[in-house]
């Protein structure tokens, strides 16, 4: 039975829906290309980072505060901004890594503001400002850190960035099914970010 006059006049003509499958299929391969490449950094192990002005967490998984308070009191860093802390004390995020606060408390600022990587860079540009930051070291989850990288640079021009990522449990076999799936969302916001389009992304490409 033939289609309606109005519903044919919907359908592409072949040559048509030939093209737009071609682009379809070129679109997937890229993404599937981009995404392996991804992959692999967000699995690689970083050299230690070097001396810096300041150094920056981005809050949101595990070892990462922690990963940022040893850098300190390494003297990586002269100053530290966790961003994003929702909660916790200074006193008992260093006493998770056996570093008393007193020591650490004139060079800490707990940042409360942010709730996403584009609110991170937010806060971290007024916070850079003040301090007269123009070396940053960034420390966030490897698969985060294009991202980070990103819209910080955005937030931040002129600043060098140094880049300290963690590997966070769901990194520690990354081939399972729901890290592919974590790496595939990450990915695609990382895309969205590098377009300008983080806004859109659902909430507010929060990590």
């Amino acid at each position: 039975m033939a289609a309606p006059p109005a519903v044919r006049r919907l359908i592409p003509p072949p040559r048509l829906r030939a093209l737009l499958a071609g682009a379809l299929a070129l679109a997937t391969l890229a993404w599937l290309i981009g995404f392996a490449s991804f992959v692999e950094q967000a699995e690689r192990r970083a050299k230690p980072p070097p001396y810096a002005d300041g150094i920056l967490v981005l809050t949101g998984g595990a070892d990462r505060v922690e990963r940022g308070l040893r850098l300190l009191a390494e003297g990586r860093g002269r100053l530290l901004l966790v961003s994003g802390v929702h909660g916790p004390t200074l006193a008992e995020l260093t006493r998770r890594i056996g570093l008393p606060a007193h020591d650490l408390a004139a060079r800490v600022t707990l940042g409360r503001s942010a709730t996403s990587t584009v609110g991170n860079a937010e806060e971290a540009a007024g916070w850079v400002t003040a301090h007269h930051i123009r070396t940053l070291i960034v420390v966030t989850a490897g698969y985060h850190m294009p991202r980070a990288l990103t819209e910080l640079a955005r937030a931040l021009p002129g600043v060098a960035l140094y880049p300290a990522p963690v590997q966070p449990p769901a990194m520690r076999d990354p081939r399972t099914a729901a890290t592919l799936r974590l790496l595939a969302g990450e990915y695609t916001k990382w895309l969205a970010s590098g377009l300008g389009l983080s806004l859109l992304m659902p909430g507010n490409a929060g990590v």
